[in-house]
């Protein structure tokens, strides 16, 4: 299922862009598509972006909700789950419809800035990098790097917004609600705390996010060669991505879940007082209480999470990238005509 705009608007558009070297963009070119984006403005790469981590966040929040339950390593009775399906029917029975939507709110309030600036950050280093190495080809190194660079703006705005997220989550979470939730952690544990598992969400997230982006090109590569505005595509290869990237990285999640919500149950049951920090403490103590199984809690819900949520975000992301680029080339041909 291939998208495109009128001939002769598409061969006016085409013929209108040229590349750095000054040279015109070939219409028949595997790079057309790919191409367009870096000479627009960073603002299209930052709004689509924005849309597309909304979304990514918001369709399946309720899933996100049982991962982290799921991830308790000391859990009450009344929240160990078998299944994600199993976990979503029991809260919604015992705890109302809306329970598993607590903390939506701070979630989407981090993710449109932080997936602004994680794409418009992502496409400007990829196309910097892959001039270099591959003289504008697709470089997988470049790909890899710049998901790398990307994630530490990303998560330099989200972590805060995870923090709160996961605390309210939980069962039996003590916070009335979001504002109740930012000052009571701010005065008992500090303004540090919203960013004590930054280190480790960097630590999960860069390597996430350099599988991710590799396999969504290698991805591309085979079922988009010619790189045009494919939504099919771009679904499949964001699924893809979605769930290796996640399957490979929840050892880290696991840590990075006991470090946001500091576990008063399975800290004391190990004889830890006062708050764990640090990536290095936390692995010790999710092997201390679960062993090799604990680092694997729950991805069977951040598989289910993933898949959908990135194949989201790379869908309504390709869909802004082209209807914005096409829109600003059709007014500039507009204006060009006057």
């Amino acid at each position: 299922m291939e998208l495109s705009s009128d001939r002769a608007v598409a061969r006016l558009e085409m013929s209108q862009i040229q590349n750095e070297d000054g040279e015109p963009f070939n219409e028949n070119s595997d790079r057309d598509y790919e191409s367009l984006p870096p000479h627009v403005s960073v603002t299209t790469h930052m709004t689509a972006g924005a849309v597309a981590g909304i979304l990514e966040h918001t369709v399946m929040y309720p899933v996100d909700s049982v991962k982290t339950r799921m991830q308790s390593l000391q859990p009450d009775p009344n929240a160990q789950y078998k299944s994600v399906y199993e976990a979503l029917k029991r809260i919604i029975k015992t705890e109302g419809i809306f329970r598993p939507l607590r903390g939506l709110n701070i979630t989407m309030m981090g993710a449109g800035p932080a997936h602004a600036l994680y794409f418009a950050c992502y496409e400007r280093v990829k196309h910097s990098l892959s001039h270099i190495i591959q003289r504008g080809g697709n470089s997988h190194i470049a790909n890899g790097v710049a998901g790398s660079v990307a994630t530490v703006l990303h998560d330099a705005v989200m972590n805060p917004a995870e923090v709160v997220k996961q605390r309210m989550q939980m069962y039996n979470s003590p916070y009335r609600g979001l504002w109740d939730c930012v000052r009571t952690v701010t005065h008992a544990e500090g303004v540090g705390a919203f960013y004590r598992s930054y280190s480790t969400q960097l630590t999960m997230n860069i390597p996430f996010q350099a599988v991710h982006f590799i396999t969504y090109e290698l991805m591309q590569e085979q079922l988009n060669p010619h790189r045009h505005y494919n939504p099919s595509s771009h679904i499949v290869s964001g699924a893809a991505a979605g769930a290796v990237s996640a399957a490979v990285t929840t050892p880290l999640d696991v840590c990075k879940t006991l470090l946001n919500t500091q576990e008063n149950v399975a800290l004391s049951s190990v004889n830890i007082s006062g708050h764990l920090s640090g990536m290095a403490n936390a692995f010790r103590t999710v092997y201390r209480l679960g062993g090799l199984a604990a680092f694997f809690k729950g991805i069977q819900a951040r598989v289910i999470y993933q898949m959908p949520s990135t194949a989201i975000a790379w869908s309504v992301y390709e869909f802004f990238k082209y209807f914005l680029t096409k829109q600003k080339l059709e007014q500039e041909a507009a204006s060009g005509q006057l």
